[in-house]
């Protein structure tokens, strides 16, 4: 797997099993509890824009746990089978928007489907032929930065719409009002436990977002119980999706566990803008494989564990499309665990993995979920969205930002990410490139993706253009061990 050193005051290592099970029971949980803030975050961002109601919103919600459980058991048996934890990732969304721009509902979800199946066989190609390791020399930290930082900074708009009024875009009547208190308030909590009571308290370092949404939370259905917030504003808390979901979802039948919103469908364009964001999660991934091996005291992974890894990320994916979910990378917060707590067993992190399918399976879960009020999620988005953007910014240390090479090539990505999508949210619906459909679709879907726009122009101009491996920061171990985390 990798070259061993001494696992230095770990309570248990990645082959030991905890015992009673009750104890390896409650280390499990402690791994479901810490992704869960950003395993909800997803399917709460797109469930709006999707036009999903409460119903359907515990649905995916159910679907994003059942995904990031299978995620997880198959990178713990078929890929690295290192003590890592695969949840929904970031990374995808500006290419999920884009699909949403075009379709709406449970057809979005169909191509959104149908684009992380392709994506998915060709990360699990990519990862067990062992291309990944060929691949890595041309991705550098001036491409992933800029990339990374525009996942955050291209969905101000998705935060933004969970907390101003809703509109009647043909009438311009207010539907809705928006309440920027409330999202205030989170931001705030989010600051206060994550950088002032995490010095203090444990608790404070590893749970600020699910903190914050729950004491904000608490506060809304406190004010909505006593009128103070009223069924017109977008904060008030309401109950309604909870009678209408069933406590078990059906294995079969309407909305079941495979393809509930139906069949998976496919688009080029589409497949095209998500490999953007494949090849975002996947070198992310691999700076996780070299932080869980070193905490858990297994040296630098091997090529072949890394490879494996990623292949599995691909087969994990392809999963999660087929009960609904979205896709999935590994999750930086729970090897932050697993270096909390000095436990790397591979066998809590599968026991996870088995809890959050159950999860998943309780739907009442996911309803009682979609009862967030949208102000606190776009409150919580304010705050996250802009932590991926200085995650992405922070990859560009390990390059040589005092050369005027890199600082054009990463001010020119920035800028052509946000510029490129505006221009073709504006472009006519009948416009085709030299009247070629195909042509048309591909150009379209990578345009209205920040991300896939910073990728192209990233890997072509950080290529061509004359670089030395020091200026490109490609020479140092240190970019696979720190390269940030967007999920």
């Amino acid at each position: 797997m990798s070259s061993t050193t001494q696992a230095a005051d770990l309570n248990y290592g990645v082959d030991d099993v905890p015992k009673p099970f009750g104890r390896a029971l409650a280390l499990s949980l402690q791994h479901v509890l810490t992704m869960f803030g950003a395993t909800i975050a997803v399917p709460l961002i797109l469930a709006g824009p999707l036009g999903f109601d409460g119903a359907q919103t515990a649905i995916l919600v159910s679907s994003a746990f059942i995904a990031s459980g299978l995620a997880t058991a198959l990178q713990l048996t078929i890929g690295s089978r290192l003590p890592i934890v695969q949840g929904v990732s970031f990374a995808f969304l500006g290419a999920f928007f884009a699909i949403i721009g075009a379709h709406s509902g449970a057809e979005a979800m169909q191509y959104i489907a149908g684009g992380i199946i392709l994506g998915g066989i060709v990360e699990a190609v990519v990862g067990y032929t062992g291309l990944i390791g060929t691949l890595q020399k041309y991705i550098t930290p001036i491409t992933i930065g800029p990339v990374i930082a525009l996942i955050g900074l291209s969905l101000f708009g998705a935060a933004i719409g969970n907390v101003v009024s809703q509109v009647d875009p043909d009438t311009g009547a207010t539907i809705a009002q928006g309440n920027w208190w409330i999202a205030i308030l989170v931001i705030v909590l989010v600051f206060v436990f994550s950088l002032v009571l995490s010095d203090r308290n444990g608790f404070f370092a590893l749970f600020p977002i699910l903190l914050a949404v729950v004491t904000t939370y608490l506060v809304a259905l406190v004010l909505s119980l006593a009128g103070a917030i009223d069924e017109g504003n977008r904060a008030y808390v309401t109950f309604d999706a909870l009678s209408g979901t069933p406590w078990v979802r059906s294995v079969v039948g309407e909305q079941a566990v495979f393809f509930p919103w139906g069949l998976p469908k496919f688009d080029f364009g589409f497949f095209i803008a998500i490999l953007a964001a494949y090849m975002a999660s996947s070198i992310e991934s691999i700076g996780d494989y070299n932080a869980v091996s070193r905490i858990a005291g297994l040296g630098k992974p091997d090529n072949t564990t890394v490879s494996k890894g990623i292949g599995s990320e691909g087969v994990g994916c392809v999963a999660t499309a087929f009960v609904g979910g979205f896709a999935s990378t590994s999750y930086s917060e729970n090897i932050g665990l697993i270096g909390l707590s000095k436990v790397a067993s591979r066998y809590v992190v599968l026991l996870g993995a088995g809890l959050l399918i159950v999860l998943g399976f309780v739907s009442k879960i996911g309803a009682v979920v979609a009862t967030i009020p949208a102000p606190i999620v776009g409150g919580i988005y304010m705050a996250l969205f802009g932590l991926i953007a200085g995650v992405g910014l922070s990859n560009l240390q390990h390059a040589d930002m005092n050369s005027q090479r890199n600082l054009l090539i990463v001010g020119f990505l920035l800028f052509m990410g946000l510029a490129v999508p505006n221009y073709f949210g504006q472009v006519p619906a009948d416009w085709t490139l030299f009247g070629q459909g195909w042509l048309t679709d591909i150009v379209r879907s990578i345009g209205s993706s920040g991300i896939a726009v910073a990728a192209v122009l990233g890997l072509f101009l950080d290529n061509l253009l004359p670089g030395t491996d020091e200026e490109r920061g490609i020479t140092a171990e240190a970019i696979a061990d720190h390269p940030g985390s967007i999920s």
